[in-house]
């Protein structure tokens, strides 16, 4: 999912003057709270490690569909099927089964359009009048008729027999139809263009919820403001679209030769090759497929959580090859109407598409699924595996940035999959971080801005946000573009580059990323991990930046030269004002123009509001400047400098 952040940073602008305002309202430091011990709620277990990894008896359930549905472009309307092949791996006898239907959200009596304030918002339906929401026709466990039970977004089928536990298999057929919506929830919907109508569906057949050792069912109802939790397995999809459409979807287009000509199958052949952008479908050739009468397209995904797909008659298609580091192949595609094309739009989403995949590829795990597609629609951004929706206006930077973030979205969470339902800026917050980074290598920097971290402290660390650890639906809407993306990416990268260190952070965070590769973990787990991968002591600064609210405000509070005579040397004492502890690097400048560094690490201040340190030399010490790299958020920046203007 996309949020627009260019208000976001304009805001720290404003709030960098008011920093004296944030820092006379913190509490004071106390260094018992900030370092206390037993942090985690539990010690290791069975499932998982106190390590941080999977435990020894770590299961998982799975779901397999084949999903067969057909398109109505003139009503708008989706019908299909969906078989589940469910496998029970817990050690539970299961007598129930839960399933999502996120479609409901658009019913005009579901609990998330209840939840709408006058003032508007991008979840819901957005005001559209329309009958949504499934129409369930029937629900068969294998094979016969079995009762069901539909709330809101959820549907609870009651078994005839307890499904087995380690390894029992439940069969599901559900037939089911619903009106998809123009706007659905800025994650799906209708775009009409010159050419045709864009269809770009995703929430849009019943899916399995997931069954763990932390909740047993997850239930959350779906009120569009959280994602998704979902389970892994094998997805196939037979989408039947009117005869002049084109599809793209999730995974690997099994029968080309059914619904491309030979000169487009050549084309194709041509880009799996090519690191250039070719061209598959023209603008030269829209409207020219005018078949009537309906086409299937199959496609088939692996270790996948989830599926999506698109289809229009206006699509303008393009590919590129995508080179992975074990020598394997992917394809970066690009599906926009003619309103989108151009060197300065669409015209450059391969090529955004191919170095995205390509860049968190070799820095942290390889892209596991044959293509990944870009789809000009009417959302602001949204993902899904193999295949993500950004906005048909977006170009240049705007285009660059959505693209790189929602692919980045195939890390957290298509491939560690935590629970967004719950804890968004695990995969929002992980992604906002490794975007920055990705942009950073980007073309030579092309779109690259450094931050000055240092002058966001007094926004990102204000009292009118939540804690990051609160729920998306449990926060104010206009918080979640700071709670669930800003703050905790940033948080990420004051953890590498001020605490722990490129080299060490990037080690523990690509462990994370390999232990939990199509699991399902948690926060603790992610924090046992890194602490045991780095060998750091981090309780007081997850306790501070991510399940409290505390600030981060280090100040120089005095300069003396020795026994009078700064020839004797010079003793400076900082102190540590805010709840938030962190390493302090002290910049002292003598007169001569000269500079010294002095590290001092977190362990400082596990005892101590204040510390005092002597600089050993014979020069006039003419300032003394705290995070002279502007790399720490601090909320306020005017007494981390001596003398004080």
């Amino acid at each position: 999912m996309n949020f627009k952040l260019p208000t976001l940073f304009s805001a720290v602008a404003i709030f960098a003057f008011t920093t004296n305002v944030f820092a006379q309202e913190s509490p004071k430091y106390s260094y018992t709270e900030a370092f206390k011990p037993l942090f985690y709620p539990q010690s290791g277990t069975e499932t998982r490690s106190a390590s941080g990894q999977p435990g020894h008896k770590y299961w998982q359930n799975s779901a397999d569909y084949q999903l067969n549905v057909s398109l109505d472009e003139n009503k708008n309307e989706i019908t299909g099927t969906a078989e589940i092949i469910y496998t029970n791996n817990s050690p539970d006898l299961l007598s129930f089964l839960w399933l999502q239907l996120d479609q409901n959200l658009f019913a005009k009596d579901s609990r998330g359009n209840a939840l709408i304030p006058l003032s508007g918002s991008r979840n819901g339906a957005k005001g559209q009048d329309f009958d949504g929401g499934y129409r369930i026709k029937s629900v068969k466990y294998d094979g016969k008729d079995v009762k069901y039970t539909v709330t809101d977004t959820r549907m609870q089928i009651d078994l005839p027999n307890d499904l087995k536990a380690n390894g029992g298999v439940a069969k599901l057929k559900i037939e089911y139809s619903f009106l998809s919506p123009k706007y659905g929830s800025d994650r799906m919907g209708i775009e009409d263009t010159k050419n045709g109508k864009i269809f770009t569906m995703a929430q849009w057949y019943p899916r399995m919820c997931v069954y763990d050792d932390i909740l047993g069912w997850n239930t959350t109802p779906y009120l569009g403001a959280s994602e998704f939790f979902l389970e892994y397995g094998t997805l196939s999809a037979n989408i039947t679209v009117p005869a002049n459409h084109y599809v793209v979807a999730s995974g690997e287009l099994l029968n080309e030769k059914e619904v491309y000509s030979k000169e487009e199958i050549s084309r194709w052949n041509q880009a799996r090759t090519s690191e250039k952008t070719v061209m598959i479908r023209p603008e030269s050739e829209l409207g020219k497929n005018t078949k009537s009468g309906t086409k299937t397209w199959k496609f088939k995904i692996e270790k996948s959580r989830d599926f999506a797909w698109a289809s229009s008659t206006a699509f303008i298609l393009d590919a590129a090859r995508i080179n992975l580091p074990s020598g394997k192949k992917s394809l970066a595609i690009s599906a926009y109407p003619v309103e989108s094309a151009g060197e300065k739009a669409w015209g450059r989403s391969t090529e955004y598409t191919k170095a995205s995949i390509e860049h968190y590829s070799g820095k942290w795990f390889e892209y596991p699924y044959p293509a990944a597609t870009n789809v000009a629609g009417n959302e602001g951004g949204m993902e899904y595996p193999g295949i993500v929706f950004c906005h048909m206006n977006s170009k240049g930077e705007g285009l660059w940035g959505v693209t790189d973030h929602e692919f980045g979205h195939t890390w957290f969470p298509m491939i560690v999959g935590s629970n967004e339902r719950l804890f968004a800026w695990m995969d929002e917050g992980f992604n906002t971080f490794i975007n920055e980074l990705s942009t950073e290598a980007f073309n030579k920097g092309e779109y690259h801005r450094k931050q000055n971290i240092a002058q966001m402290g007094a926004y990102v660390l204000n009292d009118s946000f939540e804690p990051v650890m609160v729920g998306p639906d449990n926060m104010k809407e206009r918080s979640i573009g700071v709670l669930a993306y800003f703050k905790p990416g940033l948080g990420l990268g004051v953890l590498r580059e001020s605490v722990l260190g490129p080299e060490k952070f990037d080690k523990a965070f690509k462990t994370y990323i390999n232990r939990w590769a199509y699991k399902h973990p948690t926060p603790w787990d992610f924090f046992h991990t890194i602490e045991n991968v780095s060998g750091e002591e981090l309780n007081w600064f997850w306790r501070g930046w991510f399940m409290n609210k505390w600030k981060i405000d280090q100040a120089v509070k005095n300069v003396k030269p020795v026994n009078g005579d700064f020839k004797n040397g010079a003793q400076i004492t900082v102190e540590n004002l805010g709840q938030l502890p962190m390493p302090t690097t002290v910049e002292v400048k003598f007169k001569d123009g000269t500079t010294e560094v002095v590290k001092l690490p977190v362990e400082v201040w596990k005892r101590n509001t204040e510390w005092t340190f002597q600089i050993d030399s014979t020069k006039e010490v003419t300032q003394v400047k705290l995070d002279p790299q502007s790399t720490v958020p601090d909320v306020n920046a005017k007494n981390n400098v001596w003398p004080g203007n």
